[in-house]
């Protein structure tokens, strides 16, 4: 081989690697702050002022990306992936809520619903455990996430713990678990990372 050939080669092995490598750039990206005040204004409402607002920014991220254009395939629709059946059934009640696809109303009426969920699992899950419930609920139906209870309950699981859910998840019927769980489990991992972010902003003393 010439070295003219070589040198070719070898310019187009580095194309090669630079379009497969993973950007770990992208996958770094600090998440917008745009919608910030949105999330703490209706975590405060609809929760309480010492709910950590991050949660719902985190399933926003998982949702949408925090995109107000962000479109399902099966029609769900901004930042929080509301269908429209859902947001028409949420803002009927209210009439300050207009479009769907504004994203102050389309967050706002995201964590109403999970206020729904929320208030599901009141008095049988603990806690610490409740907001899984609550997000897998927001994902694959609150009538599913029943039925994974009903059976961990038969296998002799503790139906009140999250864990119990995803082994069970498998033998469930009629539940994309798969998808249900990798929800649940982002959603975590974006708190997490949100929280680490905002932790030298909180430190700093006024």
């Amino acid at each position: 081989m010439s070295t003219a050939s070589r040198a070719l080669l070898c310019i187009a092995l580095v194309a090669i690697a630079s379009a497969v490598a993973p950007r770990s750039g992208a996958a770094q990206r600090i998440p917008s702050d745009k919608y910030d005040s949105y999330f703490k204004k209706y975590a405060k409402r609809y929760f309480s002022v010492a709910f950590d607002w991050k949660l719902f920014k985190a399933q926003g991220m998982a949702e949408s990306g925090l995109s107000p254009a962000a479109r399902s395939w099966v029609g769900a629709r901004g930042i929080m992936q509301l269908m429209p059946s859902t947001y028409h059934d949420i803002s009927s009640h209210r009439p300050e809520m207009t479009s769907i696809d504004d994203p102050q109303w389309n967050i706002a009426a995201g964590i109403l619903h999970d206020r729904d969920m929320w208030t599901l699992w009141k008095d049988g899950v603990p806690d610490d455990d409740r907001w899984r419930f609550m997000f897998g609920g927001y994902n694959a139906g609150e009538g599913t996430i029943f039925r994974a209870q009903g059976v961990a309950r038969a296998s002799k699981l503790n139906e009140r713990t999250w864990p119990s859910i995803e082994s069970i998840a498998p033998t469930v019927p009629r539940w994309r678990y798969r998808e249900t769980l990798s929800y649940v489990r982002t959603i975590e991992d974006n708190r997490k990372r949100l929280t680490r972010l905002s932790a030298p902003r909180d430190s700093v003393v006024p």
